[in-house]
């Protein structure tokens, strides 16, 4: 098993770094632009090997070369969003960035599972797909591990019991017009609605949605990379050790939940092929809604592009 990891900024290095811990694949290969960084932070990696008892070997470059014939491509490059920078110019300019390392990761690697984790995630997702021209089950963006995660850690935090015990699901795209379903999130079994009032139901939701800039926020300089490195990585765990994981991520639709050509957060099955199947849950009339505005702002921003 060979895995790459494209862009060795915080989120890339860190989930480089849980890829080899876990030893998940036989070799890491952590790509960058920059001249020296992912060498020297692979090497340092590898140097942490003997003490976490991992015999992954983990190399750094800047030449895609290196990726050659990877099982599965881990895309984390592009800016982070600047003060006065609109949505448009962050999506202009990490598409340019995604477009490029798609070409040449697809290039090097046409048989490997694309995982995407650059913002904004579906439009990325989207071009990730168009680029490589892969079908659609080999390119997924990672946005609802993440945004469930975030659900369950608050939700634990609110109920003072385990995160072991809760599950949560949230659709849609990822950003404001996600859709957290609380019906479907439970604590051991027992529906959120039995555990809690609507009013806080309903701000567990809203910090879940604003999960991202709460810790932009705290950070001043810089954006979340703990967690969304976690959350890629439970994506490739999920496609090495062929789990069929059930997982809300961002995947090209072809008409389930009533829509086509657009990518947006659903469950889906998670095994060695990638994704291996969506799984359609039964929505209420608001829940649909609210996904397909969800749809409709993802679709408004893919038309944006020019790719």
């Amino acid at each position: 098993m060979k895995i790459t990891v494209i862009g060795a900024g915080n989120v890339g290095a860190t989930a480089a770094q849980r890829i080899a811990d876990k030893e998940l694949a036989n070799e890491v290969v952590l790509i960058d632009v920059v001249e020296g960084m992912p060498q020297g932070k692979g090497l340092d990696m590898y140097e942490s090997a003997p003490v976490e008892g991992s015999d992954t070997h983990v190399i750094g470059a800047n030449s895609y070369d290196a990726t050659a014939n990877s099982d599965i491509v881990v895309i984390t490059a592009g800016i982070a969003r600047k003060p006065g920078m609109s949505r448009d110019d962050l999506q202009a300019t990490n598409a340019g960035i995604v477009k490029s390392v798609t070409e040449q990761a697809a290039a090097h690697s046409p048989n490997a599972i694309l995982i995407v984790v650059s913002n904004p995630l579906d439009v990325m997702t989207y071009v990730a797909w168009k680029v490589s021209k892969f079908p659609r089950h080999r390119v997924m963006g990672m946005a609802g591990v993440l945004d469930s995660a975030r659900f369950r850690a608050f939700i634990s935090m609110e109920l003072n019991v385990s995160v072991e015990d809760i599950t949560a699901f949230v659709l849609g795209g990822h950003g404001d017009s996600m859709v957290p379903l609380p019906r479907y999130s439970t604590v051991a079994g027992i529906p959120l609605p039995d555990l809690m009032d609507q009013a806080t139901i309903d701000r567990l939701v809203k910090r879940t949605r604003d999960g991202g800039i709460e810790i932009v926020n705290f950070l001043k300089t810089g954006s979340a990379y703990y967690a969304p490195s976690s959350s890629a990585v439970q994506m490739v765990e999920a496609i090495v050790k062929d789990k069929k994981r059930i997982l809300p991520s961002a995947v090209m639709l072809g008409g389930e939940y009533g829509m086509k050509d657009v990518v947006v957060g659903v469950p889906i099955k998670i095994g060695k092929k990638g994704m291996e199947e969506i799984i359609q849950i039964k929505l209420t009339a608001d829940e649909q809604a609210a996904l397909n505005k969800s749809a409709t702002d993802v679709k408004a921003s893919i038309a944006k592009l020019n790719i």
